[in-house]
């Protein structure tokens, strides 16, 4: 019987089926299939970065634009699937720009240097 949380909700792991240990290994194959996409995907926001850093340069534009900033994250924030918190989906993207705009100034400071 399925234990019952704060606030009335049920524990969905207490609903869940036994695994097998190579159901786990399953599962933790499609979390590196998973991850290895996402890989991919950043490295692809990178080169996109890249070329936004190159276009800024050429018209002598900050690296940082708060607004456009504030703007992805709450778009990003709102397009959260109903699994995942919208709070979780803005820090993680923060985390990502942020780093994206590190390597954007590390590019412009050496055309500079």
């Amino acid at each position: 019987m399925p234990s019952e949380l704060a606030g009335g909700e049920i524990n969905r792991y207490d609903v869940l089926p036994s695994m097998s240990d190579s159901d786990l290994t399953s599962l933790r194959q499609a979390i590196d299939e998973v991850d290895t996409q996402i890989l991919a995907l950043l490295a692809r926001r990178i080169d996109l970065v890249l070329e936004v850093a190159a276009f800024k340069h050429q018209g002598q534009m900050a690296a940082y634009d708060p607004e456009r900033e504030r703007q992805v994250l709450a778009r990003l924030e709102s397009l959260a699937p109903a699994s995942l918190d919208g709070r979780v989906v803005r820090r993680v993207f923060e985390r990502i720009i942020d780093e994206s705009r590190h390597i954007e100034q590390r590019l412009l400071s050496k055309d500079h240097g």
